[in-house]
Formats: structure tokens, C-alpha cells, sequence
């Protein structure tokens, strides 16, 4: 995979998690827990299946591995939804979609070892970018906390699985942690909800669950942890600017308003830093 191709994946995947915004939506009134295991059980499947027809083997981890591996399910998949579940009581959505465009700049500081000031700039420029996507909200500050623990936990699903990465791959890196993720979600389903809670889920939520697992979580994990895997998580984290973008142009595609001047100020400003932070990197080192 050359770093042109990899980079393409990553935007996709990134793309993909940006359409998840406006497809979460029809969850709304959907036991919450109960869906989000379906969808990562659902997801853990295809992942193997995946694995099994296209000749990747996934390997169990073994000691300190399994403690990486639980970071990325812990962090990245099961808390960040916590945070946002959370945060949202306390915080406009606007305002746990601004710490999530600070992705990038965390990633640039993070992951790499000797991240290049062009890299940080443009990792800069993209966050901006982003974050005028996003607009702004109101908030209180138990919404600033639940917001930086966001920004914490999506941070996390990247760099704790660097160190795993090179033995499981992308492959088994995301079988793993949905299968851990699967386990989590359902015992907080069952607590929280009761056991008879996934037969009140209706088509549209079980279509949802079916979109998020498909395209939003088996794909677009694959897709995100060999661009990972190819360029280092600094260089593939400037692509997280794209997130924004995409559930932007997915609300209007959906019927919802065309966006105002602010949002396209802020696209192109997400495109100038990624033209900036990706040229910069270029010779990065990174963690992995």
C-alpha cells in the first residue's frame, strides 16, 4: 500500500465516521446500550469473515497485548460513547463535536516522535478548519469535562493500538476491540436496560445499527488502522478534519439546510491544512 493509497483509505474511513452523525440519529429513541452491542457483535462478525476471504489471519493477542487492546475498546469505543451519551446533558452537540476536531493536533503532538513544525501547523489549520464546521454551542463545565474526555478517548482508539498494530494489523486490531467493545455494551445493556430491551428495537433501528456496523465500524476500522499502520498516527490524524465535513454534507443530503458561510470557510480551511500538514510529514518518523 503505497502512502497515496493509504491516505486515501483513511479519508474514506473518515468520511464513513462522518456519516455516522446523521444516521445515529434514528437511534434516538432506541435502547442506546442494547443497539451499540448488536452493532459492534454484528460488526465482529463481518470482521472475520472479512479476515477469513481475504487471507488475513487474525491472531489471539497474548499478555500485554490483551491490556492495549482493552485501551482501544475501553477508550475509543466504549467511554467515548459514555462521554457523549454524558456530555450531551451538559453540552450542545456543537461543543463534543469541537473537541473531536481537536483530534488532529493530538495526534500530530502524539504520534510521532519528532513531529515537524509544518505537521504541526497544518494539524493546526485542520483543527481550526474543523472546528468552524462544527459551529459552537453552549455549555456548562461539567460539558467542558465530558467534552475533553471525548477529545481523550478518540485520541486513545488511535494510539493505543500503535503498539499493537504490527503483529494483528488492521484486521485483527478490529476484531479484537469490537469483540471487547461487544462485551462491554452488553453487560451495560443488560444492567441499564434489561435483557428484553433488544426486542423493542424497531426496522429503522436495526437499519442503523446495520449502517454503523457495516460501513461506520468494520470498514471504515480496517481502512483507519492501515492508514495508521502506513503513515503514522501524527501524518493519518490531519484526516480527521474530514469528519466534520462529511456529516455536514450528509445532513444536507438527508433533507437537512445547506450549510452557511461559516461551514465553507471552514472546509476550505481544512483543506489548506491538510495540504500543509500531509506535505510537511511526508518524512515524519513515526511511533509505529
Amino acid at each position: 500500500m503505497t502512502d497515496l493509497r493509504a491516505l486515501a483509505s483513511g479519508a474514506a474511513a473518515m468520511m464513513f465516521v462522518g456519516s455516522s452523525v446523521a444516521v445515529s440519529g434514528l437511534l434516538a429513541d432506541a435502547p442506546f446500550w442494547t443497539a451499540q452491542a448488536l452493532r459492534y457483535a454484528l460488526a465482529t462478525v463481518l470482521l472475520l469473515l472479512a479476515a477469513r476471504l481475504t487471507g488475513h489471519r487474525v491472531r489471539c493477542p497474548r499478555g500485554v497485548e490483551w491490556a492495549w487492546l482493552a485501551g482501544v475498546a475501553g477508550s475509543g469505543l466504549v467511554l467515548f460513547n459514555v462521554g457523549l451519551v454524558r456530555g450531551s446533558e451538559h453540552a450542545e452537540p456543537a461543543v463534543l463535536g469541537v473537541a473531536v476536531a481537536c483530534v488532529p493536533l493530538a495526534l500530530a503532538l502524539g504520534g510521532a516522535r519528532r513531529p515537524s513544525p509544518g505537521l504541526l501547523l497544518g494539524a493546526a489549520v485542520v483543527t481550526a478548519g474543523a472546528a468552524l464546521v462544527q459551529g459552537g454551542g453552549r455549555t456548562d463545565a461539567a460539558g467542558v469535562g465530558w467534552a475533553a474526555l471525548v477529545l481523550a478517548c478518540e485520541v486513545g482508539f488511535t494510539l493505543l493500538a500503535v503498539p499493537v498494530l504490527r503483529r494483528h494489523g488492521p484486521f485483527g486490531v478490529s476484531v479484537h476491540t469490537c469483540a471487547l467493545a461487544t462485551a462491554a455494551f452488553a453487560g451495560i445493556g443488560l444492567v441499564t436496560e434489561g435483557p428484553g430491551a433488544a426486542a423493542t428495537l424497531r426496522p429503522e433501528h436495526l437499519a442503523a445499527s446495520l449502517h454503523l456496523a457495516v460501513v461506520v465500524t468494520a470498514l471504515a476500522f480496517v481502512l483507519w488502522y492501515g492508514c495508521v499502520g502506513r503513515v503514522g498516527a501524527g501524518r493519518a490524524g490531519l484526516l480527521c478534519g474530514l469528519a466534520p465535513i462529511a456529516a455536514a454534507g450528509t445532513g444536507v443530503v438527508l433533507g437537512g439546510p445547506v450549510p452557511g458561510p461559516a461551514v465553507w470557510i471552514g472546509v476550505l480551511t481544512v483543506a489548506a491544512g491538510l495540504a500543509v500538514g500531509l506535505r510537511a510529514g511526508r518524512g515524519v518518523e513515526a511511533l509505529l
